[in-house]
């Protein structure tokens, strides 16, 4: 339980999606297994579906770990979409292009290997949608970062915000996580009141933002 909804409600809503097929019910099955954390089924069909109705061309991704989030995105988009994710674990990213390596997917994703601070400056390119799920700790920097490779209308999507209810109540907060728990409230604050941008923050999974960027 992620103590952002009530257990019954999250248990109905995982209820009623429909069961994942092929490469992506393997690795749910392989990361409950080895406990390994992938994004929450209710936020895996919230990000199909913003991909079905958003149609982006070029997605980037912080955060690759076994490449579940690349797989779900990659199939919830058409064949001209590239997709660009950033692993800071050399032993996720030899999991990952395995795994991605075995899907019709393959030529459409590609992994950097390395620290996203250091990576994000060197890419020039735009994206109109990016996946943050990464360390949490460092949202306010990576989004910075991001936004100089958003396109105008692009999408920015921040998993874990409310990070197992810490973030909306003290009573949650465990000690050695209240730095993180910090970092989160600002970045939720920055990025509801920052110009040229409207985020909204919605409660499931563990708490996910979206931020739109205006023209």
């Amino acid at each position: 339980m992620t103590h952002i909804n009530e257990e019954y409600i999250e248990e109905y809503i995982r209820s009623i999606l429909p069961e994942s097929l092929g490469c992506l019910k393997e690795l749910e099955l392989y990361a409950e297994e080895n406990h390994v954390p992938i994004i929450e089924k209710e936020v895996a069909q919230l990000l199909k579906v913003l991909l079905k109705v958003y149609r982006p061309k070029n997605i980037l991704e912080l955060g690759t770990a076994i490449g579940y989030s690349a797989l779900v995105m990659a199939s919830s988009t058409d064949e001209e979409c590239k997709i660009t994710t950033v692993e800071r674990r050399l032993d996720m990213v030899d999991m990952a292009n395995k795994n991605i390596d075995d899907t019709e997917y393959k030529e459409r994703i590609k992994i950097l290997y390395g620290e996203a601070e250091e990576i994000l400056p060197t890419l020039d390119e735009k994206f109109d949608f990016i996946f943050l799920d990464a360390a949490k700790g460092q949202y306010l920097e990576f989004f910075n970062s991001c936004i100089k490779l958003l396109d105008n209308k692009g999408i920015i999507m921040s998993d874990n915000v409310l990070f197992k209810g810490m973030v909306a109540s003290d009573k949650l907060v465990i000690r050695r996580k209240k730095t993180i728990v910090k970092r989160l409230r600002e970045y939720l604050e920055y990025i509801n009141h920052l110009e040229g941008y409207t985020s909204c923050v919605i409660p499931i999974g563990d708490g996910v933002a979206l931020t739109y960027r205006e023209e």
